[in-house]
């Protein structure tokens, strides 16, 4: 099997098709086809009805094989994910679950609002999440599953559940189109109700392939770079352990395979964009990441993720800047908070000459001018 023309049909056949039917949702489609190879997990945070969990049925639609989704709640049980108990089993005294239909037998998996998970489901969750097996007693199963999907409308709040969101080594902001784009959103989704989705031929065990085959794309060139990224994130505050470094490596080669190479190259490392833990951060890896890739214009064979067109999120620059502004007013300010918060205006200050609308750009650069002193006294 050669894994590339596997990956060439799922961008031809599934994830440019997708693109087409959700408007301004290219991101986050190029990033479930980046787990779904990298056998890694994708988080997806945004409020109702942007269409978070519609992008995951469709690619479920568009592939052959089973999946399982499920909306959680504070009630939710063990059995409603992983399946009763098998009663023919259980008057025998043996304690089993029937897994038909379940989540351990489906090879795509979307959690909805997995942040409401309760304590009865946590552990087996964390288990599935990160190991791949589903344990029950005495029951130890390998689970089917290529791809964990989960959706939120808020990041955790407690311990317990940034251990869940941990396991999702990808995020994804999902909202509203701009409203200039609103007609092309109604226009899509009128012809998606009346046509409905196509089928691919492609099938998960096609896939499950692939994800075997995804240690074979060679990163000798891109280790040092990305070792090098990963020093910068940390020392700009942003938490990266070994585990997750160790895990980024899959998805860079997956970026590559999805683009049709063998062999990793520096504009793979747009991945690392994506494993922000709170919005604050999205813009300053945006900028780390930046650094590390090439600035000339996009190569044939680069992942179109890889230089982004739209340039910064001028809001997202803004929310950040009044947080440093916030921080920044603290009595007693300890030096090492500094030097973070003055790290985070200077990437920020560098950000902004991308940001393509003017009036935009001249607001954040003056705020920015506006900050320094505080920082330099």
């Amino acid at each position: 099997m050669n894994p590339t023309s596997t990956t060439a049909r799922l961008v031809q056949e599934v994830l440019t098709p997708m693109k087409d039917t959700f408007v301004g949702k290219d991101e986050i489609i190029d990033l479930l086809g980046v787990c779904l190879v990298g056998g890694e997990n994708l988080f997806i945070l945004g409020p109702p009805g942007t269409a978070k969990s519609a992008l995951v049925h469709q690619l479920a639609a568009r592939l052959e094989g089973r999946s399982f989704d499920y909306l959680l709640t504070r009630f939710t049980e063990p059995n409603e994910l992983f399946g009763p108990f098998d009663i023919r089993k259980l008057r025998e005294g043996e304690l089993i679950t029937n897994t038909e239909g379940m989540l351990p037998e489906a090879s795509l998996v979307f959690l909805d609002e997995l942040l409401n998970a309760n304590s009865a489901i946590l552990n087996s969750l964390l288990v599935a999440l990160n190991e791949r097996i589903f344990r029950r007693g005495k029951e130890t199963r390998p689970l089917a599953a290529l791809l964990f999907v989960a959706a939120s409308n808020h990041l955790p709040e407690d311990e317990a559940l940034g251990a869940l969101f941990d396991r999702f080594l990808l995020r994804v902001h999902c909202d509203n189109v701009p409203g200039e784009r609103l007609t092309d959103v109604l226009a899509a989704g009128w012809k998606l109700a009346a046509n409905g989705s196509g089928k691919s031929c492609l099938h998960f065990d096609d896939l499950r392939q692939v994800q075997a085959a995804v240690h074979t794309v060679e990163l000798a060139g891109v280790r040092q770079p990305f070792a090098e990224l990963v020093h910068r994130i940390r020392h700009a505050g942003v938490s990266v352990s070994d585990r997750r470094a160790v895990k980024l490596q899959r998805v860079i080669a997956a970026s590559a395979l999805l683009s049709g190479r063998m062999e990793a190259r520096l504009s793979d490392l747009w991945i690392v964009r994506h494993i922000w833990d709170t919005e604050e951060q999205r813009e300053v890896l945006a900028s780390l990441v930046s650094q590390a890739i090439p600035t000339n214009p996009a190569q044939p064979g680069d992942h179109p993720r890889a230089h982004p067109a739209d340039g910064p999120d001028a809001e997202a620059m803004a929310r950040d800047l009044e947080s440093i502004a916030t921080a920044g007013k603290k009595p007693d300010l300890p030096a090492a908070e500094k030097a973070y918060l003055l790290d985070r205006l200077g990437v920020l200050e560098g950000r902004c000459q991308w940001v393509k609308d003017e009036s935009r750009r001249q607001w954040l650069q003056q705020r920015v001018t506006e900050l320094w002193p505080a920082f330099r006294t």
